[in-house]
């Protein structure tokens, strides 16, 4: 009889979270934070001394969503700031990286997802109109990595991602910093916002 495929992963915590069943218990922000630090999104394809994070990335979709929907309360931006948290155990995958691996890619997503939402105190799924608004901020996000530390033009970054509302990044710029900083900052935002939530 063959020995089952491991499908679980030990994080620094000491939690073992399964990855077919994830459970809100062994999900801890610290190990989101510090796999999230050390994820780079582009494929580390960026200008700069340091990856641009996923965790740094997180950071400022929950900046830019606070911006377009300024009177959400703190659970949602709470969302925005862990709409990527899955990636701390699966990495960031690409988009045709994506389609390639196929459905299975989202469901996996989904639960891990799901675990992380319950675990914050945020419901399984987030509703729809909130889920557009973080896409929104995500695709702005992007943009703003695309033309200052990803080599796209601006008219490049417009095809693939839309042109983004001036007044919501005028005085936004992409952060390069240390693993341990962003990790140490998405912990802190992580933090101020559960306070926020009471």
């Amino acid at each position: 009889m063959a020995t089952p495929k491991r499908a679980w992963q030990r994080m620094l915590s000491g939690r073992r979270l399964d990855l077919l069943d994830p459970t809100p218990v062994d999900i801890e922000i610290e190990d989101i934070a510090h796999g999230l630090a050390f994820v780079a999104r582009w494929n580390g394809q960026t200008h700069g001394d340091y990856a641009y994070s996923v965790a740094e990335h997180s950071l400022l979709v929950e900046r830019l969503f606070a911006r377009i929907a300024p009177k959400a309360p703190a659970k949602w931006r709470l969302a925005a700031l862990l709409h990527d948290a899955p990636e701390y155990v699966i990495g960031d995958l690409i988009s045709p990286v994506k389609a390639a691996v196929g459905p299975g890619y989202g469901a996996l997503d989904d639960r891990l997802a799901a675990a992380v939402h319950i675990r914050f105190g945020l419901p399984a799924a987030i509703p729809k109109h909130i889920k557009r608004q973080i896409k929104k901020a995500d695709k702005i996000s992007a943009w703003m990595e695309a033309t200052q530390i990803a080599g796209f033009s601006n008219s490049e970054a417009n095809k693939f991602f839309g042109t983004p509302d001036v007044a919501i990044i005028n005085d936004l710029t992409i952060v390069l910093r240390a693993p341990v900083e962003t990790r140490n900052a998405f912990t802190d935002r992580h933090d101020d916002l559960l306070r926020l939530m009471g």
